[in-house]
């Protein structure tokens, strides 16, 4: 997984912890695949804690919670994604200014 992904997966988790993994997939655009490998992913190096409804009779429902970890690393990526995006964006600009 790039950091891009894990930057969007904790920011959906983070604003709705109770996503079902098609719920998150879809929102996401990614396959059941490649949001299980990445969940599996964040919970290992300690981003996120699974945690499932015990008393739920079908035992399909999860809450992903964001650890302190992981809110730590999300703030983290969300400010190399902003530093990454104010890059290109002067890159642009210097290639306007010399096209003029």
């Amino acid at each position: 997984m790039n950091e891009e992904d894990n930057l969007h997966v904790l920011r959906k988790l983070r604003n709705k912890p109770e996503f079902s993994q098609r719920e998150l997939a879809k929102e996401l655009n990614f396959s059941l695949g490649k949001l299980n490998y990445c969940l599996k992913s964040l919970q290992q190096k300690g981003l996120i804690k699974i945690k499932n409804f015990k008393k739920n009779p079908k035992k399909m429902n999860y809450l992903y919670i964001l650890t302190p970890k992981g809110i730590s690393e999300k703030t983290k990526l969300t400010l190399n994604f902003m530093k990454r995006k104010m890059e290109e964006y002067e890159e642009l600009k210097k290639e306007i200014e010399q096209k003029k």
